[in-house]
């Protein structure tokens, strides 16, 4: 059988919203599927992490970056220790298994077992103590130690996304997908996983609505019966993307038409064993994976240095948890719309017709100029109050609903056009370079970039001992690392054509014939 058509042969319409080949659809739903289910749990989990650490007792914003620091970056070098020398012994698919049943029983165990005992749990007397004699900029730290059982779910719901959404669903795609596919699949990745974010936030908006039920056997407030429901249906869905996991390893990747060598559908060798030094070394010596890295790091820190000042803001507006989830899930399914409609129309499209430069540049673009909004109208709150309220704005509104825009168009970019291309620069590469660049960038250099933003803000808490008071640093920081993640992603672009071979464009194009 051979499969002669190509890109170019799809209708004006198809070519635009669908171009996929119908005997690509075997392939190409279960894997929308899976990451549909994974990133449903992404953003599940995601609005409902800040709600747990942010709104527990005596915290606020200031924890996140002490988390990020001292249990977030450690937690992620342990955790992708683990996940290399699982990769030593056996395939990626019993990997993936293993991964996704650790991540899964944790959260059964929190939200069942654990949380409801917290305060049984909590250090409240030791943490009450340290708070009298530390500096006030210090108290992230504090509340980090005292909500301690509240820390390790903000730290395993994070590591969702570096582990299992980036590494072990991406690293699988990018194992099974040709170049040629990856042009057209990608984008539409970024439709199921966009659309998984309006699902995730209308039906946790549906679920935190909802008043006490004293009938439900489970839960002693409101919120608690929210928080067990929704990490149900987290843990349900974890369960599909397992069983679907399962059939498309052994009914997709061995029918002839799709195995080839580099996909897993046979064993992938790498020379040598895969450590965390040697995955290092490995990406020091080239210039392409640097390049990668540099980017992963610099969307990190500018995200994490927007989110925390914006999450202050939010936490003030809304001090109760049900209301800060309820806020926040609004907010998440609003850029799960505007992420589906970009992945439809604008990120595959995009990269096809414009080229992987452009379309990857679009990311730090969108960063910068929506930063400059959302700090404009932070620094009026702070300096020039009386002009917002002369104009009839709340001045703590203004500045929630500005960086809820910036939030909306930062992830949006970042789900779509910015998951695409970098995963799109991992496709050339060899199998060797994919799984050891991979180990690194997705599990060391995503923590690093937080970390790193992170460290910055813990010391400029303990100069200026509020969040508030650190801004006009933090707004430098981030124009600074801007700059730089614009350089990288140019550098990047130019070594991006040359390993395809004939320019961006030409080289993302179906080639003319598959034999199958």
């Amino acid at each position: 059988m051979k499969a002669t058509e190509t890109a170019q042969e799809f209708g004006k319409w198809r070519s635009f919203l669908w171009p996929i080949h119908n005997y690509e659809l075997r392939k190409l739903i279960p894997l929308l599927a899976i990451f549909f289910l994974i990133t449903f749990d992404y953003n599940v989990l995601r609005t409902m992490k800040d709600a747990v650490v942010v709104t527990a007792k005596s915290s606020g914003a200031e924890v996140i970056p002490f988390i990020k620091v001292w249990v977030m970056f450690p937690a992620s070098i342990l955790i992708t220790f683990l996940f290399t020398r699982l990769s030593n012994k056996m395939k990626l698919e019993y990997v993936f298994y293993i991964m996704m049943s650790l991540f899964l029983a944790y959260y059964f165990i929190f939200t069942f077992i654990i949380y409801p005992a917290k305060d049984s749990l909590h250090p409240n007397q030791t943490a009450d103590q340290l708070q009298a004699i530390l500096p006030l900029g210090l108290k992230g730290f504090i509340a980090m130690y005292r909500n301690w059982t509240c820390t390790t779910f903000y730290v395993m719901s994070e590591l969702w996304s570096n582990i299992i959404l980036s590494m072990l669903f991406w690293g699988f795609a990018n194992q099974v997908t040709r170049l040629g596919e990856a042009a057209r699949f990608y984008g539409l990745f970024g439709v199921g996983a966009n659309f998984s974010g309006v699902v995730a936030g209308y039906a946790s908006v549906i679920i935190c609505s909802q008043e006490y039920n004293p009938n439900l056997p489970f839960g002693k407030d409101a919120w608690e019966q929210s928080m067990m429901i929704l990490v149900g249906l987290v843990i349900l869905s974890g369960i599909l993307a397992m069983l679907l996991f399962r059939w498309f390893n052994k009914q997709v990747l061995t029918d002839p038409l799709f195995a080839e060598p580099g996909m897993l559908g046979q064993d992938v060798k790498v020379r040598g064993k895969i450590s965390m030094r040697a995955s290092i070394r490995y990406l020091w010596n080239s210039s392409y994976l640097v390049y990668i890295a540099l980017i992963v790091i610099a969307y990190n820190i500018v995200i994490n240095f927007v989110e925390v000042l914006w999450k202050h803001e939010v936490h003030a507006l809304f001090p109760d948890p049900k209301d800060y989830n309820l806020y926040m899930n609004h907010v998440s399914t609003i850029i799960g719309a505007i992420a589906t409609f970009t992945a439809l129309f604008i990120s595959g499209n995009s990269i096809r017709k414009l080229g992987w430069s452009f379309t990857a540049l679009l990311t730090p673009v969108i960063l910068f100029i929506s930063s400059i909004g959302f700090f404009g109208s932070f620094f009026l709150k702070e300096f020039s109050p009386a002009t917002l309220i002369g104009m009839g704005f709340s001045p703590l509104a203004l500045v929630v609903f500005f960086g809820s825009m910036q939030n909306i168009l930062s992830r949006g970019a970042k789900y779509t056009v910015f998951d695409a291309t970098r995963e799109m620069a991992f496709v050339p590469l060899s199998a060797e370079s994919k799984i050891k660049g991979k180990a690194v960038v997705d599990g060391l250099c995503s923590r690093l970039g937080k970390s790193g933003g992170s460290v910055i803000y813990q010391t400029l808490l303990i100069l200026f001992s509020t969040i508030t008071a650190s801004a006009p640093i933090v707004s430098v920081f981030l124009f600074i690392v801007i700059a730089i993640w614009g350089g990288a992603t140019y550098l990047l672009g130019k070594e991006f054509a040359l390993l395809t071979g004939s320019g961006e464009r030409g080289a993302l194009k179906q080639p003319k014939e598959q034999t199958a």
